[in-house]
């Protein structure tokens, strides 16, 4: 088979122009060797972009995650510096509202920086979920632990009422249901209830949480397992419920939304634990 010189060198030259990130055709229907090199370096081209557009978002994704990461970090680190800076001559009365502030601020930071790490592992899929027979109760107990200071801080009651056994892996459930008892406790006023039940059906096994707030307008609803979307709390963060949903999928279980209904009506989450995984 003769191939001409000017056929190679506007290969070539398409080549090249690929190489700088411009999109050639170089698909050719002849038969022969030559239509099939043609084709076979219009489909690594074409590999070749899609993998430069994949690292593309990649890095655009990381970039705003950072400024997020940055921008939840960074506020609460100014507020708590002001009120450092103000606390020895500051009344009496007003010292411990800036140490009470300062306290809360601290434990929302400690939060955001484990969930955050956590998150990272579930991304990587480094997580081996080990599933036993758990009362529900002991999971809630444990979720409630973390919480205690932050609860105590806003005088909000917990009410648990968990009888069912639940075959889950303990300690990253424990995890997801203390972010939603955290979630509760955002959009809860001060001095408000959050209850915490469980139960079972014929598809799954379940805990919920409920809160005494406003319930969730549902314009917001589809944000709300979205990492640093907008939260109707100023004390949400955005990665929460995000972290939850992404440990209930790694089980094989889902998160289940009820907005509260009507407006003054507290919101349900509820965890749902599937005896098989749903398809």
């Amino acid at each position: 088979m003769w191939i001409r010189k000017t056929e190679i060198q506007q290969l070539s030259g398409d080549i090249r122009k690929i190489i700088d990130g411009q999109t050639i055709d170089l698909r050719d229907n002849a038969e022969g060797a030559w239509g099939a090199l043609k084709n076979d370096i219009h489909s690594l081209a074409n590999i070749k972009n899609e993998r430069a557009a994949a690292l593309k978002r990649e890095r655009d994704t990381m970039s705003e995650t950072l400024a997020n990461i940055s921008h939840q970090l960074k506020t609460p680190l100014t507020s708590m510096m002001i009120m450092a800076d103000l606390l020895e001559n500051a009344p009496q009365n007003t010292q411990a509202e800036f140490i009470a502030n300062i306290k809360l601020g601290l434990t929302r930071m400690e939060w955001l920086a484990s969930a955050l790490l956590k998150m990272a592992k579930l991304d990587a899929g480094i997580v081996a979920f080990a599933k036993e027979n758990v009362p529900a109760q002991e999971l809630a107990e444990q979720a409630l632990a973390p919480l205690q200071v932050l609860l105590d801080l806003k005088q909000q009651t917990v009410h648990i009422n968990c009888e069912t056994q639940i075959t889950c892996d303990r300690r990253w459930t424990v995890e997801a249901l203390t972010n939603l008892i955290k979630n509760a406790s955002d959009h809860s006023p001060q001095g408000g209830k959050i209850c915490i039940e469980s139960g079972a059906n014929p598809i799954c096994k379940w805990v919920l949480v409920r809160d005494s707030g406003k319930g969730i307008p549902v314009a917001q609803i589809p944000n709300l397992f979205k990492r640093f979307k907008a939260s109707q709390s100023e004390s949400g963060y955005g990665i929460g419920l995000p972290l939850a949903l992404a440990i209930m999928r790694g089980q094989g279980g889902d998160i289940d939304v009820d907005d509260g209904g009507k407006q003054n009506c507290g919101a349900v989450l509820t965890l749902k634990f599937f005896s098989m995984a749903p398809t």
